[in-house]
């Protein structure tokens, strides 16, 4: 029994709409994955961004204690300044509270910074609630229309695979074994049209005695990719 170009061109058509089913079946999850990804990476930086606030916040309150037990050290040098015996008591009394002073003014400007980094940071993380607002909300409608897009193409998988299980029963029977091999090991590119006397698979020239079994209905695969090949409409 004589293969038909017809039917392998057939074959041939099933096979690419099966495997460019199959991509887009398999692209939809991955890019399903990358905005998960995406939306893991945004939750991962509000809790930094978080944790920061925090942190500066501590830092701050702790200035805070230690500009107020400053101050109630300078308090109780200035009250002593009144019971000091000696002008050397007094003078280092008063150096004491001039330092004091000094580093208490370090600590109020510290302090101001700090409260004005805080602002910054908190706008931070405002924003990047925002971002992941958005990305969640995109990421729910993204999910959406990859499980109905899914639901449609798994339809026209299973009709495409049903229309090439009737197509491969008109092969003939000692030729199955070949042709499932070459499927099985290129998939789609598997097979490739004859054009002009030139593969289309990898464009290398077929032999004329190669064109004439393709002619005459023989099985022929390119020397040079290995493809199944068939003719094109004449």
């Amino acid at each position: 029994m004589a293969l038909s170009a017809e039917l392998l061109q057939r074959l041939h058509r099933i096979h690419r709409q099966l495997s460019d089913l199959r991509e887009r079946q398999e692209k939809g999850p991955r890019q399903v994955k990358a905005r998960e990804a995406n939306a893991a990476k945004l939750d991962a930086e509000l809790v930094a961004a978080q944790d920061v606030v925090k942190q500066t916040k501590a830092l701050s309150d702790r200035k805070q204690l230690d500009l107020k037990s400053n101050e109630g050290r300078i308090g109780e040098w200035q009250v002593k300044l009144n019971v000091c015996s000696n002008n050397k008591e007094y003078q280092t009394m008063i150096d004491q509270i001039a330092a004091a002073q000094m580093a208490g003014s370090v600590l109020a400007d510290e302090i101001l910074e700090t409260m004005e980094r805080i602002d910054q940071l908190e706008a931070v993380v405002v924003e990047v609630k925002e971002r992941l607002a958005a990305g969640k909300t995109e990421l729910s409608k993204f999910r959406d229309v990859v499980a109905q897009e899914g639901a449609l193409i798994g339809a026209d998988i299973a009709r495409l695979e049903v229309e090439l299980g009737d197509a491969e029963k008109a092969l003939p029977a000692d030729f199955r074994v070949d042709y499932g091999r070459v499927i099985r090991s290129k998939g789609a590119d598997g097979m490739a049209k004859m054009e002009d006397g030139v593969c289309e698979g990898c464009g290398k020239q077929v032999t004329l005695n190669m064109q004439n079994h393709l002619l005459m209905g023989k099985p022929v695969f390119c020397t040079a990719c290995g493809r199944l090949l068939y003719t094109g409409e004449r």
